[in-house]
């Protein structure tokens, strides 16, 4: 098993960042949609579909707008047509930096992204500037209630084929090929086992701190700045947030 939990690090800005998110409902359903339309309307045999609906469950997303939104895949109430774009760069402080979006217009987005980040003191990069310091990985996290063996919950896990268990005080974080994610919750669906976070991610590989302040804030406003952006689906980072420490 690996060290220190990276939901450890990131538990406390994902709160935050969810809480925040207005329009989440309006994202996701654009996420299944696309999801469904590359892959097939089925979950059992589309794992992004079936990621894509465990995080619209996780928002409390009732299962009417996710049928729509599966529908909408099938030229059903829509006839937009939206390609997935990640887009990498710097803030502040040399933070990086990963924005995934959704869009039907890149002419609009790209430079929607670009002036995010020179507004509040980054710059945009290439792609593969940063993405190589990421792991593309299915994670799982289970809080630890009483009366739960750890040990068990680390058996069932490997056995269902994840690639890495990590204990921490108030949860337990499964992690998995991006491929093996379905089989894997699948399995622990089945066990009777629920989550308070289950998605594929990037998870960076080693987190960087901020020790000045006005990075700080401009960092926090370039993470708010990108996520009020409609085709904004979601922004990965490096930060180390001290806010909680």
């Amino acid at each position: 098993m690996a060290g220190h939990s990276k939901w450890h690090n990131i538990k406390n800005k994902k709160g935050k960042e969810d809480a925040k998110r207005a329009n989440a409902f309006t994202k996701i359903a654009r996420m299944i949609s696309v999801a469904a339309r590359e892959g097939g309307p089925d979950p059992d045999y589309n794992a992004a579909l079936k990621a894509a609906i465990d995080k619209a469950k996780a928002e409390n997303m009732p299962n009417d707008n996710i049928e729509r939104a599966i529908k909408k895949s099938t030229g059903e109430g829509s006839s937009d047509q939206f390609e997935e774009i990640t887009y990498e760069g710097y803030g502040p402080g040399g933070i990086a930096v990963m924005v995934k979006c959704l869009t039907d217009n890149r002419n609009r987005t790209a430079p929607d992204v670009r002036h995010a980040f020179d507004k509040h003191g980054g710059n945009m990069g290439n792609s593969g500037s940063v993405s190589y310091l990421f792991d593309h990985k299915g994670q799982m996290v289970i809080a630890l209630e009483e009366g739960m063996d750890v040990d068990e919950i680390l058996m069932d896990a490997l056995d269902a084929g994840a690639e890495d268990v990590i204990p921490d005080e108030e949860v337990v974080e499964i992690l998995t090929a991006p491929e093996d994610y379905h089989k894997v919750r699948k399995a622990l669906d089945e066990k009777g086992y629920s989550f308070i976070a289950s998605e594929i991610t990037y998870l960076p590989q080693t987190t960087v701190a901020l020790t000045d302040e006005e990075d700080k804030k401009k960092m926090e406003k370039l993470i708010d700045f990108l996520e009020d952006n409609d085709d904004v689906q979601e922004v990965y980072h490096n930060w180390e947030d001290g806010e909680e420490d």
